[in-house]
């Protein structure tokens, strides 16, 4: 499981106990470059000198490479033990949450409207608060101050299926669809939903109660509308579809206002499932068009080759095109894919040996993809002019979309130019280096510093999730994380807490955690860029060839020769290999 983790993020895993520091291929730290003594920035001299009582009395967080970020909206890293005084105030604020839709209705003449994300977890975290059906006092479901502990699977299943006198709490609606493909398919899900609804509510009875159908009707299409639009890659599976399709006919068969909503349901699922497919079409082409930059550069030459600069000039620009890529590859992203990511096999399934089928993580996949893309493009940018001069601007170039990145909220494309610019490669341009001003650049740095858990990291991202509750903009809302962290945030989490009980029950404690950290995602993913699309860039960005990690090394040597015996023996090799010369 570690070595598909580390595979997937293209990145190697940190020994325990160490602080989590992300190499790229070519053995370069993201973060901090390596340093005995820490650094003394603007950002840790004006955050050692703020008291907690000033950052209180400070205005939601307008983001600025030169401004502080106060702690006060900083939550603890999840991978990282509180004290004990912090772990206790942490409970308290869970046992004082109230249920995010409380007095939330239905009824059987209009569809109820799906709240957004941000209604179903406020800021002091999540909705844990369930209230009992009668059924569950039967058994099967554990609770403690009223709150959803464990239960078994049964129970659970039993307790997603609304009846007359009770429709279940979206967040449990959420966090049991998210979790339950730990335990089994979605279609075996759906087929077991489908038979409590049609059996236990009467549905196929022709002679059964209008009038309680009529009750009943409403409650179980809404349930299915919250499946097929937070989940609607789980219907990509004809069983999935089937099953849907004759729950929706039963219901549809009664009245003509439930036959409208069936239809408008139906369609917007499709419509999404057409979108997936459109999408996916478009990273194969692009992937099996993909060539690398020196075989590019063999038959085509330097002096005519086009380079970033030629067709962005502006970073501010260049750093909104990149916003728009993180935000579509985002958006494409199912919150199934980060449980499905770390599928394992379930130890009370004899019968399934293995889950690999479950993996559907493209588009997850494909996202960490463009986080390795831009960190090449970047460190290719660098390496390829032959004058000093051209890479010293280039850096600063690159520097300057960094910043501008910050300042948007796209800690994710900020991070992949970080890392590109601390490839080996790249950082060993030390007469390069030399002529750039790099006081801008060590800002950044220390604010991706991945010590402490990437506290520096977390707390900007906390005033940036702030700032987007509060936002009176479209631009104000945007935040896109660090993704290979938060990937790594939810693989701790999934491997530090066992998915069942001693007694055989669902751990439901440790989905609610996972539920609230995917469903900040989802809040985050839905924003829509609010920065015009520029063609021109965008194509180049997604389609210009790169260096490989050997063609990178070739550039540097050729731009700076070799400094020492090792160097100049593998020059040797790749002029050899890569150019066919000695």
């Amino acid at each position: 499981m570690a070595k598909f983790l580390a595979e997937l993020l293209g990145c190697t895993l940190p020994s325990k106990g160490a602080s989590p520091i992300f190499e790229s291929k070519s053995h370069s730290r993201v973060g901090l470059k390596s340093s005995t003594k820490q650094k003394t920035t603007i950002f840790s001299t004006l955050a050692s000198e703020k008291s907690l009582s000033d950052c209180k009395k400070e205005q939601p967080w307008k983001p600025s490479v030169y401004s502080s970020l106060t702690p006060a909206c900083f939550t603890s890293p999840l991978i990282e033990k509180p004290t004990g005084k912090e772990n206790k105030k942490k409970i308290n604020a869970r046992e004082m949450l109230r249920p995010a839709l409380e007095g939330r209705t239905l009824c059987g003449e209009s569809m109820p409207q799906t709240p957004p994300f941000s209604a179903m977890f406020d800021s002091s975290g999540y909705n844990r608060n369930l209230y009992q059906s009668a059924e569950d006092s039967c058994g099967g479901l554990c609770y403690h101050d009223n709150n959803l502990l464990s239960g078994s699977l049964e129970a659970l299943i039993q307790h997603l299926v609304p009846n007359v006198d009770y429709y279940p709490d979206r967040t449990y609606i959420f966090t049991f669809l998210l979790s339950s493909r730990l335990f089994m398919h979605p279609y075996e899900l759906m087929a077991k939903v489908c038979h409590l609804c049609v059996e236990h509510q009467r549905l196929s009875d022709p002679e059964g109660d209008k009038n309680q159908i009529r009750k009943i009707a409403p409650k179980i299409l809404q349930l299915l509308t919250e499946w097929t639009e937070t989940f609607p890659y789980d219907f990509r599976d004809e069983r999935m579809m089937r099953n849907l399709k004759d729950l929706a006919h039963r219901i549809a068969s009664g009245e003509e206002t439930y036959r409208k909503n069936v239809q408008q349901m139906m369609q917007c699922l499709i419509r999404k499932l057409a979108a997936l497919s459109q999408y996916e079409e478009v990273l194969a082409k692009i992937s099996s068009t993909s060539t690398d930059r020196l075989t590019v550069l063999k038959t085509k030459p330097q002096s005519i080759q086009r380079d970033i600069l030629t067709v962005c000039s502006d970073p501010y620009t260049l750093a909104q095109q990149l916003t728009h890529i993180e935000l579509e590859r985002l958006n494409y992203i199912g919150p199934e894919e980060f449980v499905q990511a770390f599928v394992q096999k379930d130890p009370l399934d004899n019968d399934k040996s293995c889950y690999s089928e479950r993996k559907k993580t493209r588009n997850l996949e494909a996202y960490v993809e463009w986080f390795n893309r831009l960190s090449y493009l970047v460190a290719t940018e660098i390496c390829m002019p032959v004058k000093k001069k051209h890479r010293a601007r280039m850096i600063e170039y690159f520097i300057d979309v960094a910043r501008e990145c910050f300042n948007i909220g796209n800690f994710n494309s900020l991070m992949a130019i970080i890392s590109g610019m601390n490839m080996s490669p790249v950082s060993r341009l030390k007469k390069t280096w030399a002529k750039v001003k790099t006081a801008k650049f060590d800002i950044l740095e220390h604010q991706m510093d991945p010590s402490s858990n990437f506290y520096n990291y977390r707390t900007a991202l906390r005033g940036a999730a702030q700032r987007s509750l509060t936002a009176h903009s479209s631009r104000e809302k945007i935040v896109i994380p660090f993704f290979s962290l938060l990937i790594k945030d939810i693989y701790f989490l999934n491997e530090g807490c066992a998915n069942r009980l001693p007694n055989g029950h669902v751990n439901f404690e440790k989905f609610w955690e996972l539920a609230k950290q995917v469903s900040e995602f989802m809040t985050w993913k839905q924003v829509e860029c609010p920065f015009e699309r520029d063609r021109k860039i965008l194509q180049y960005l997604l389609t210009v060839p790169v260096f490989s990690e050997d063609a990178l090394y070739l550039a540097s040597y050729e731009s700076e020769g070799p400094e020492n015996h090792v160097e100049k023996d593998r020059w040797k090799s790749l002029r050899s290999s890569l150019l066919g010369r000695v």
